[in-house]
């Protein structure tokens, strides 16, 4: 599915699926909303797919390297990336512990490390490029790379619906990645760069120092048009986060709710929501990272955070254990009776 076939093909999701679903939910034996945002879980999934359970889960963690990493902005060198999706896909990493434990389908995506990998069970090659320029010099990528970071996340949803996944999940790796993340924020909100800009994998006072400087040069090269997310995510993105992107708006085309995890996935969402305002209605966010710049990315998308645990690993961690409470909401919404089945009075009665 093509980019402008995507946009062309979201709807917003009716308030009217929205009131019947909870329709059943204040009928349940129970005082009306007491069980909190559990009960906005199941009505929002409800009303996205019609269905009250959820046959398959899945999580897409994409991969890329990044260019600016030139700039001594990560505490950790660029090799890690490769070496880190070796280990997700031997099982080893949060993420699949995390995974397992919600009973999701992990796939890692390779939209641009820089290494050649061997045809791997779990790893779906999606390479752009390996990695993206230093968007300090230039844009990270070429117009028509970020066009192309889309449309692979939206097949990627494609074939989750034609799979049977009725729940999908992002996830992240890429060594410098929080860096393009604060950029694409900055570009958007219009906000200071040291608002939005964070401590990522550990850095010290100076390197954060050093990583506001590098946006602010990255911004005063590109000067991405916060009209034009494509130009933003070509600007200042990277592969994997215009992958994820993609993922995102192909959920909301195909109609299956989207977990989104952290910073750099709601990196992603933001510019898959700035295509296209009615992709914020099948979105769930995972959780609140600790980094700064991403409560300002969720106010954009209007999103609540489902969990507060103060993550800040990416991978798609916070999206499984998001998974789970999901799931926890809509066994609420399938077993719990109504007051007319159990034979209970409802108030006032």
């Amino acid at each position: 599915m093509k980019l402008n076939e995507a946009l062309e093909q979201i709807q917003p999701v009716t308030q009217e699926a929205l009131d019947a679903a909870q329709a059943r939910i204040d009928r349940q034996a129970k005082p009306q909303g007491s069980l909190g945002r559990l009960e906005e879980f199941g009505r929002r999934f409800v009303a996205i797919t019609g269905r009250k359970s959820v046959r398959n889960k899945a999580i897409f963690t994409f991969a890329g390297d990044h260019g600016v990493t030139e700039e001594g902005v990560s505490a950790f060198p660029r090799e890690v990336t490769p070496q880190m999706v070796c280990n997700f896909l031997n099982g080893g990493a949060a993420v699949n512990a995390l995974a397992r434990h919600a009973g999701a389908k992990l796939t890692v995506v390779d939209m641009g490390v820089d290494h050649d990998f061997e045809k791997l069970d779990g790893l779906i090659d999606r390479k752009i490029g390996h990695g993206t320029a230093n968007f300090c010099k230039g844009p990270a990528m070429s117009r028509e790379e970020a066009v192309r970071c889309l449309e692979a996340g939206i097949e990627l949803a494609v074939q989750s619906r034609e799979k049977d996944f009725d729940l999908v999940g992002t996830g992240d790796m890429g060594i410098g990645n929080t860096t393009p993340s604060a950029a694409i924020v900055a570009a958007f909100s219009g906000l200071p760069v040291k608002d939005v800009t964070h401590r990522g994998t550990g850095i010290d006072d100076a390197a954060l120092q050093r990583k506001v400087a590098v946006i602010e040069k990255g911004m005063e090269v590109n000067n991405p048009d916060p009209n034009d997310p494509v130009d933003v995510l070509a600007k200042v993105g990277g592969f994997e986060i215009g992958g994820i992107a993609g993922l995102v708006l192909g959920c909301a085309a195909v109609g299956i709710p989207v977990v989104v995890d952290g910073f750099i996935s709601t990196a992603g969402a933001l510019i898959a929501s700035e295509l296209h305002p009615n992709v914020r209605d099948y979105i769930f966010a995972a959780h609140q990272s600790v980094e700064i710049g991403h409560a300002h990315m969720l106010e954009r998308i209007g999103q609540k955070p489902i969990l507060d645990l103060q993550m800040r690993l990416g991978e798609g961690t916070g999206a499984a254990l998001a998974m789970t409470l999901i799931e926890a909401a809509l066994r609420g919404y399938r077993e719990i009776a109504t007051f007319d089945e159990v034979g209970v009075s409802e108030a006032g009665d």
